[in-house]
């Protein structure tokens, strides 16, 4: 409710500023004209044979042709009149010698300089007549060829005579030469360093400083001394208005950034202005210009990224809220249906293209590992695809996911960002979230992406639960076409093949029977790891609608993650699983967990998995480095940490070597060098930087290869041709994968729905939910286990369970029954709360297998 007032008024508020606005244009063009002396428009003074209205008329004409939504001209009141105009509309400024004066200086400002700008700021304050200062904006952030020119670092006071104007053209047009010359050696570099890049895998030279034409400081200087003055405050936006229509077809049929590359000043300079997410930037001109910044050509979206990630943490965040602001208000502003998509809304696709490049600015400034890459294995193939294509169904992405041209480009990944300088989650827009139908977004994202605009281009706005939505479509078209094909198949070779995954396993043997299964499923085509899942468990008569496969997934990891085992290990203090490096189980049972892990997410069923999120960054494409023993081995990341903050004799102190020591499965002490000789090469204060960052490889990279490499092959088996990576952090894909450790009960009885005759008035379900919110965590965990066949909340809470409470007959002593499948709780109506209590307690101590109820 609060979020929905703040919003409404935010709206008031928003049209207000844009009312108030239009009226003042209607006064000033019904007192002053807009200065073209051939206007035809009626309502302006400028007009042949308009009858002059004093001011009280004027505002009240004003008020009315707002109503009627009358036409305004292209140029009005003190911000654009031609320099006649402003003759005659002040007779103060050229009746005497210094007006004559204070008007030619203001004729002859072709573009803005700090010193120019703060000389005609003095003689207006002298005066107390801002217009001289007003027209010059009004002018010159009109227009693109005067923004471009103004605020330059290499550009002179400008001159006062002619012969002086002649010889400082001159000079000009020889800079601009050398600007071209310098812009294409940079570009060339870039190329060049581009492709030394690829090569070592660093991306120094990429971020290194961003040279541009345009004193920024300067700028900033300017607009912090003028915006504090109203009526110029409004020249910049009245300047604004005007300038983004020649801005957007300049771009549009004309190559300008190509010819020249410090058009991109324009952009620059405006995203300066502190005002631009205030109420009447946000009606009357941001929209248009998002369009226009998203129609800059590739390389000058990269450079102006690259140059706002230099930007302080505050100017990023400006600009950050400006956009999402702009989103946010367009959203509450419009309604959208299935016939009107927020796909289609020009302003917000354009406001999500901008906030595009804020969010990479923002993780350009983060701290930054480009390099630790895990090496890509090849995507497993099968006959299947030579099939698809004679049927015309050849697989889309089958080489995987697609890269966002501008992380191309840019040549970084979110994932190489390990500590934003604005946390991801403040990219989020949530009155967006809202308003997306997400079957139709994924479509565009799939199908038609030339044509129309998908957000999930764009996945730093969505929200996990959204995400996961997309994913989930993707799924279950990926199974519907598996099923299609299938069918295609059979008629192809005339044997009937079996359009779903299934698995009969028995309880007793189930690591065995599953892997068998999935191992021949992996060998001879991996593309019916794609196929809906489902599971019999032999001698029991449970159907599998979810609720199956949900006990299976549990009983295989319980089974896999069991220390007698040996395949992990586990850390009391984290309570998290790592790899065994010593362990004698072969790759196949790795791979088991990676194909389980694969199947959950593709299925859309929560697993109780505790990793590190190393594993996920190494699952995503990241090697573990020194920082992720934080989280994985807490103990030994403190330890190197004070080995390199030690501030003594290393050496001599610490007595240590390039060569570790490490116990197997069997207690056995076994050794590793670090470097080649390593019991022969001492750590010291030069070196134990590199031995910390062998020592962090080792542990999460080269001890643990083998097991990984044979993990990841199976989750890649059922994920490599899914959205997942270029969707999804390896914080939200922990989330896919394990669900929400928050358990919300009161969200989880807001959404509960009843059948059978209860509703939640009656006396027995008011007794239930007081007797849930009364369990401990552990008991909890077990009615949501029992009720749900997982202990955890899905992405989004628990608020996005529909739990169903059906009444299950009168008072008995059966004990309470479920419906895991549909997330169902068949509840007797028991005749007391202690009874209620008593019963539900022992249903979900007690409750493992599946019966015909």
């Amino acid at each position: 409710i609060v979020k929905l007032i703040y919003l409404c008024v935010f709206l008031l508020v928003m049209k207000r500023a844009a009312a108030k606005h239009l009226i003042e244009r209607y006064f000033c063009q019904l007192t002053e004209g807009c200065g073209n002396g051939a206007c035809t428009n009626e309502f302006c003074a400028s007009c042949l044979g308009f009858q002059p209205l004093d001011h009280n008329t004027a505002a009240i004409r004003a008020l009315e042709l707002y109503k009627m939504n009358a036409k305004l001209c292209g140029r009005h009141s003190t911000a654009f009149p031609d320099n006649s105009s402003a003759k005659e509309t002040h007779p103060a400024l050229s009746g005497d010698r210094h007006g004559k004066i204070e008007n030619q200086m203001v004729a002859d400002v072709h573009y803005l300089t700090e010193e120019k700008v703060y000389e005609i700021l003095s003689i207006c304050e002298g005066k107390k007549d801002y217009s001289p200062l007003i027209r010059v904006i009004g002018r010159i952030f009109s227009s693109a060829d005067a923004l471009v020119q103004s605020f330059r670092k290499d550009k002179e006071q400008h001159p006062n005579t002619k012969e002086q104007r002649k010889t400082h053209q001159a000079k000009d047009e020889d800079k601009d030469e050398d600007d071209k010359e310098r812009t294409t050696a940079m570009e060339q570099e870039s190329e060049a360093s581009a492709s030394m890049e690829g090569a070592t895998g660093s991306t120094e030279n990429r971020l290194g400083p961003v040279e541009v034409s345009v004193d920024i400081e300067a700028v900033r200087r300017v607009y912090d001394r003028l915006l504090s003055n109203e009526k110029i405050e409004s020249a910049f936006l009245n300047a604004l208005v005007y300038l983004t229509p020649n801005v957007e077809l300049d771009l549009t049929y004309l190559d300008v950034y190509n010819t020249n590359p410090d058009y991109l000043n324009i952009f620059i300079i405006v995203m300066e202005n502190s005002s631009l997410h205030s109420p009447e930037y946000l009606e009357m001109a941001m929209p248009l210009f998002c369009k226009c910044m998203s129609k800059l050509p590739l390389p000058a979206l990269a450079k102006l990224t690259r140059l706002w990630s230099q930007y302080s943490v505050e100017h990023i965040r400006r600009m950050m809220e400006t956009f999402q602001q702009l989103i946010t208000y367009t959203v509450i502003s419009n309604e959208y249906d299935s016939d009107s998509l927020v796909n289609d809304d020009e302003c917000v696709v354009a406001a999500a293209k901008c906030l595009k490049l804020v969010f990479y600015a923002n993780v350009l400034g983060g701290d930054l590992d480009t390099g630790h890459n895990e090496e890509e294995e090849p995507a497993s193939e099968s006959s299947e695809l030579t099939l698809q294509e004679l049927l015309g169904e050849e697989r889309s992405n089958k080489k995987g996911p697609r890269v966002d041209p501008l992380e191309k480009e840019l040549g970084v990944r979110t994932l190489d960002c390990r500590r934003p300088l604005i946390p991801f989650e403040e990219f989020v827009n949530e009155p967006l979230n809202d308003v997306l139908e997400m079957d139709k977004d994924f479509t565009f994202f799939k199908v038609d992406s030339e044509s129309k605009f998908s957000f999930q281009s764009c996945p730093f706005v969505l929200n996990a639960c959204t995400k996961s939505l997309g994913l989930y479509y993707d799924n279950r078209i990926s199974m519907y076409s598996e099923r299609r094909i299938t069918a295609l198949y059979s008629l192809v070779q005339g044997q009937q093949l079996n359009p779903y995954l299934r698995l009969k396993v028995r309880r007793d043997h189930i690591i065995d029977d599953a892997l068998v299964r999935l191992e021949m499923i992996s060998m001879e085509n991996p593309a019916d790891l794609r196929k809906q899942l489902f599971v019999e468990f032999e001698g029991e008569q449970g159907v599998d609608e979810g609720g199956v496969s949900k006990e299976f997934f549990q009983l295989v990891l319980e089974e896999m993650f069991n220390p007698d085992i040996g395949m992990f290990t586990y850390d009391e203090s984290t309570k998290l699983f790592w790899y065994n490096p010593s362990s004698l189980e072969n790759e196949a049972q790795f791979t088991l967990i990676g194909i389980v892990l694969g199947l959950a997410i593709y299925n859309n069923c929560i697993l109780d998995v505790h990793f590190p999120m190393v594993v996920y960054r190494k699952l995503m494409g990241k090697k573990g480095t020194y920082l992720d023993l934080a989280d994985s081995h807490p103990v030994l990341y403190q330890s190197l940490k004070e080995l390199l903050d030690y501030e003594g004799d290393v050496e001599e102190d610490m007595m240590i070597t390039f060569q570790i020591s490490q116990t197997d499965l069997f207690g056995e002490p076994i050794t590793y060098d670090l470097k080649e000789n390593g019991d022969k090469i001492p750590v010291n204060a030069d070196n134990r930087k590199e031995f910390v960052s062998l020592y962090g490889d080792y542990i999460l990279n080269k001890s643990v290869e083998r097991q990984f490499k044979a993990f990841r092959r199976g989750f890649q088996m059922v994920t490599n041709e899914s959205p997942l990576k270029c969707l999804f952090r390896p914080e939200e894909v922990e989330l896919l994968i394990c669900g929400s450790r928050n358990l919300d009960f009161q969200a989880l009885e807001e959404t509960t729905e009843y059948d059978g005759g209860y509703s939640k008035d009656c006396r027995i379900i008011k007794d239930f939910w007081e007797t849930v919110h009364s369990f401990g965590e552990e008991d909890k965990r077990l009615f949501l286990q029992f009720t749900t066949g997982t202990d955890r909340a899905p992405v989004g809470g628990l608020g996005k369970l529909k739990m169903i409470i059906a009444k299950n007959g009168p008072d008995t002593d059966r004990l309470p029954t479920s419906h895991t499948c549909f997330n169902a709780l068949l509840l007797p109506e028991y005749d007391s709360k202690e009874k209620l209590k008593e019963r539900l307690l022992k249903a979900i101590t007690y409750a493992k297998g599946f019966g015909m109820l």
